[in-house]
């Protein structure tokens, strides 16, 4: 059995200490009127001391025509080959442009509503960054134990002989499914009561002037949209209790009847998984920004989550080695989830560039505003998720022997992990905050919260079964596994 040291538990404990208290100068911190945004917006300006800082973040007329026009297409203007250059959160700044804009005497009237119109827009943003902060950890922590409920129920429906001994493993991680999954649907929530302004869908003002949302208001509506989160949430959750009920019962069995229903309800549950996981990824990530689509997107979401979960597997199974535990883990198993890592965030990458190459080379102005604004406004943070997520693991285990030494499997999976927070991190925030974001207080509170209370769930529920399965048919082949 698994002793869950007072080290580690007290080291979770401080993680969510800080974290907390970093989440809250984020809320408290944010600015409550258009008087305070613009002052925080002058002063990161300041703080960059250089023109390209200023056209970047400062409340400035010139600024404010440009950003405008490059969403008239939120409005009933036609739209132009630039009229998504910039985040679809700014319809909320062009609902006052189109009351306007009917009558040509009203251009000093106009430019001032214009105007105000754009600071409640950048308000809107910086009260959405501690959200989108808090949205994005949480998010992120959740997927990796989700990635891992895919990996363990594959290897369940495809009877793997090599893995059983790590299923006590995938089963702690997974549960975090319950405490990550509640965080996520609070804040689902708290979007649909208008306490946040992550999902410009539900404002129904902004729907009212925007007739592609409009069209889109039969699926994307509230009531909907929360219902379908508790399906998806309900339906995994479940699956983890149930199947981690008949491996327990296993242990105790004198014949396969618990391994054959969990063969049987791993089958079934992948391809439960396959269609709400690429349903979450569009209402959870994609319709952050209405306006544009991917049809590879469940798919790209799923490779970064199944890549991280397969990481920390990797990670906590050398962790519990260092230990003295799962001594019949052995080189051969660490190769193997490294083989995975590699060849995952190679699979990631294939997903990326095809998503990338196809929508930047056919230059479609609802489609390719989605990467020019993230090239545009996060060229370090877009450019850099790429390097980690895909030239730090081709490079660092491409070697089959580096796979089988730990450290290095270690250091490679918190380059990967780091990569694909940036991943998640590049999907909601150019969207929630545009250009109004860096990685401050807020976001590392929320990585350092998520962090605490994943580590404390995951190691807890390691204490209550036997870290090595029992009576599993394929048991002794996964002792023995050699490659």
């Amino acid at each position: 059995m698994y002793t869950f040291s007072n080290r580690l538990k007290i080291a979770s404990f401080i993680l969510m200490a800080v974290g907390a208290i970093g989440i809250a100068i984020g809320f408290m911190s944010a600015p409550s009127n258009v008087a305070e945004a613009k002052a925080i917006v002058a002063a990161q300006a300041d703080g960059h001391g250089d023109a390209h800082a200023t056209e970047d973040h400062a409340v400035s007329d010139g600024a404010t025509e440009t950003h405008d026009e490059d969403h008239a297409s939120m409005t009933d203007h036609e739209m132009t080959s630039d009229a998504h250059a910039s985040d679809a959160h700014e319809t909320e700044a062009h609902v006052a442009e189109a009351s306007h804009s009917a009558d040509p005497h009203a251009s000093e009237a106009h430019s001032e509503d214009h105007s105000a119109a754009h600071d409640e827009h950048v308000l809107h943003q910086l009260q959405n960054k501690p959200w989108a902060a808090l949205y994005v950890a949480a998010f992120f922590f959740f997927m990796i134990a989700l990635g891992v409920l895919a990996f363990y129920a594959i290897q369940r429906a495809a009877q793997a002989g090599w893995s059983p001994l790590l299923f006590r493993v995938m089963e702690g991680i997974t549960a975090y499914l319950v405490p990550g999954g509640i965080i996520v649907f609070l804040i689902l929530v708290a979007s649909v009561a208008h306490m946040n302004h992550l999902f410009v869908w539900m404002d129904p003002e902004v729907v009212a002037h925007d007739a592609l949302i409009e069209g889109k208001s039969g699926y994307l509506n509230g009531p909907f949209f929360l219902v379908r989160a508790a399906i998806f949430l309900s339906g995994w959750i479940a699956y983890r209790w149930y199947s981690r009920k008949l491996s327990l019962a296993q242990d105790a069995a004198d014949d396969n009847t618990n391994f054959v229903k969990n063969f049987r309800l791993s089958a079934a549950f992948l391809v439960f998984y396959l269609v709400t996981e690429s349903m979450m990824s569009w209402d959870w990530i994609m319709s952050i920004d209405p306006h544009w689509f991917s049809t590879l997107f469940g798919w790209y979401i799923f490779a970064s989550m199944f890549v991280s979960g397969i990481t920390v597997i990797a990670l906590v199974t050398i962790y519990l080695k260092s230990k003295g535990l799962l001594e019949q883990v052995n080189d051969s198993h660490i190769h193997d989830l490294a083989k995975f890592m590699f060849g995952i965030s190679v699979f990631w990458t294939y997903l990326w560039f095809s998503q990338f190459m196809l929508i930047w080379y056919s230059n479609i102005p609802e489609e390719v505003t989605y990467y020019v604004t993230r090239i545009q406004d996060y060229n370090l943070p877009f450019f850099g998720m790429l390097a980690l997520n895909f030239i730090f693991p081709l490079l660092l285990l491409m070697n089959s022997d580096f796979k089988r030494v730990n450290w290095f499997v270690v250091m490679t999976g918190i380059v990967i992990l780091a990569g694909h927070y940036l991943d998640i991190f590049n999907a909601i925030m150019p969207s929630a905050v545009g250009d109004q974001w860096f990685i401050g207080i807020p976001e590392i509170g929320a990585v350092l919260f998520f962090a605490g209370l994943f580590i404390y769930t995951v190691f807890n529920a390691l204490t209550k079964a036997p870290i090595t399965p029992k009576h599993n048919p394929f048991i002794e082949e996964s002792k023995h596994f050699h490659y």
